[in-house]
């Protein structure tokens, strides 16, 4: 199987997250979209004090319509800071047949140096590198740690890096919708409506938990 993974806080998911989403899946011919949600992120704390039951059960509403798109758990499950190259190990080991795709942004790319164990992500899985039209220009490769750069050649027609390990780094365009989870959680402790920015299930689910309301109090 050809599956995409698609991690983050989704504090809460929105809009933004399933397009991206959907646009990788089409663009890569993927048969699934693994969404899994951080349980203990590692660079920051969970905005609002949300747990994770609630934040898995908001994506879980996000995604119910789609049959391409997943849900998991894994990350409670495994304990521990929730690190993607942990993550993406266990479930090279779980699903040794299929060709995993590592969903990113732009901006989480070019961190890549500020994450655990960064260079063996190359061994484990794809890259997919959500960008803005027009972001990337250029060799991609100048956006890389200066220390791997060399591991990785640049085919311009394909918009794509290769590294030595045979993994590819893929860039594509998305739709821009310019949303965020921090906007969100602002508007919902102004008591504002934030119809449209994430699927009607989530913003029910918000309202009946009364998620985010007390946070500029």
């Amino acid at each position: 199987m050809k599956l995409g993974i698609l991690g983050g806080t989704f504090n809460p998911i929105h809009l933004a997250h399933l397009r991206i989403a959907e646009e990788v899946r089409e663009a890569c011919g993927l048969e699934r979209i693994l969404f899994i949600p951080a349980a203990t992120p590692p660079h920051k704390s969970t905005a609002g004090n949300v747990p994770f039951a609630q934040r898995l059960a908001m994506v879980q509403a996000a995604i119910a319509d789609n049959p391409h798109f997943e849900a998991s758990d894994l990350e409670a499950r495994r304990g521990g800071k929730s690190y993607s190259v942990h993550t993406l190990e266990i479930l090279r080991r779980q699903r040794p047949g299929d060709e995993l795709h590592f969903i990113i942004g732009m901006d989480s790319f070019r961190d890549l140096a500020s994450w655990k164990e960064y260079r063996r992500l190359f061994e484990l899985t794809n890259l997919v590198v959500a960008a803005r039209p027009g972001v990337h220009r250029g060799d991609p490769r100048e956006l890389l740690p200066v220390a791997i750069q060399d591991e990785f050649c640049y085919d311009c027609s394909a918009q794509a890096l290769t590294h030595r390990s045979g993994r590819s780094v893929i860039f594509l365009e998305e739709t821009f919708l310019d949303i965020s989870s921090t906007h969100i959680r602002t508007l919902v402790s102004r008591n504002r409506s934030v119809r449209y920015l994430v699927p009607e299930a989530v913003d029910r689910y918000i309202a009946n938990h009364g998620l985010y309301r007390d946070m500029e109090r």
